[in-house]
């Protein structure tokens, strides 16, 4: 099942390349009032809402994915939890830069541990990626995005991916500089995700999945999820035996080599095997 967020908040599956409109569904959720909920309440009920989804997407008319505006498929992630130096090629590419990557960056995962950027920083691929000091170098970071569907706290590795709700692209904008990374990783529009969710049993192993990116049709980004340093499966372990997952929550799992810069009025094209294909503007 792939699922959008587009337009005003409308919900859609996406099916054949076109969109079906199950924004009705949404009247299934709990009502809510304050304190309000700091989850995502639809990614939490999505299980128990998948027969409902499919039936509404049978009676909807198809809309064309090009006339729509896709936002985030995550519309209220509790917290964005990323993974620096998961590839081993993005280290060696680092740690040959030393003017751009401080070396105190540069540690194994394992030592550096894990950073959180800012919920306010996610965006869709309608939205762009909006440029906060022009005058900096900008980079894009492709990223499989691994979506949070139920609570997760000290996970086994044995019952870690049974906490997968579904993946996304993941774009992780990163403005360099002294900063730590998470102020700097956490601008508005530096969090892209999409262009939908994709739900588990549409992978048949998220350990071999290809990533691509291009800026203006030039190849930077080519890697295959088999080389990640820490496995999704491990991610989730790791992050859980720190602080508690809930529904929505994203985890990005960390970038392949050939990060580089991006200028106002490019275009980022991202694919991921299975999870489509995220074009975003920069400006």
């Amino acid at each position: 099942m792939r699922i959008c967020r587009f337009d005003r908040n409308r919900i859609g599956l996406v099916v054949g390349g076109q969109i079906r409109d199950v924004t009705a569904v949404l009247s299934q959720l709990p009502a809510q009032r304050y304190p309000f909920p700091t989850h995502d309440v639809f990614i939490d009920a999505l299980p128990g809402l998948k027969e409902a989804l499919e039936r509404e997407a049978a009676s909807a008319s198809p809309i064309d994915l090009d006339s729509v505006a896709l936002l985030s498929p995550i519309a209220n992630p509790g917290k964005l939890v990323a993974a620096p130096v998961n590839y081993a090629s993005h280290i060696a590419e680092a740690t040959a830069d030393a003017a751009t990557f401080p070396k105190e960056q540069l540690r194994r995962i394992q030592e550096t541990g894990l950073f959180l950027k800012a919920s306010s920083s996610m965006c869709g691929a309608s939205e762009g990626i909006r440029l906060a000091l022009p005058d900096r170098r900008t980079d894009h970071e492709i990223e499989l995005a691994v979506v949070i569907g139920k609570t997760a706290s000290k996970v086994a590795s044995s019952d870690a991916m049974s906490h997968v709700a579904g993946y996304c692209i993941g774009l992780d904008i990163t403005l360099r500089g002294t900063e730590e990374r998470s102020i700097r990783k956490s601008c508005d529009t530096y969090s892209v995700l999409g262009p939908w969710l994709t739900t588990p049993d549409e992978i048949a192993d998220v350990g071999q999945l290809d990533l691509d990116l291009s800026v203006n049709g030039e190849p930077r980004q080519r890697a295959n999820t088999r080389d990640l340093v820490l496995s999704v499966p491990q991610l989730i372990v790791f992050a859980s035996s720190f602080y508690t997952l809930h529904p929505g929550d994203v985890i990005f799992t960390g970038t392949p080599s050939g990060v580089g810069l991006i200028r106002s009025g490019d275009t980022v094209n991202a694919t991921i095997t299975g999870l489509g294909q995220l074009v975003v503007k920069v400006s």
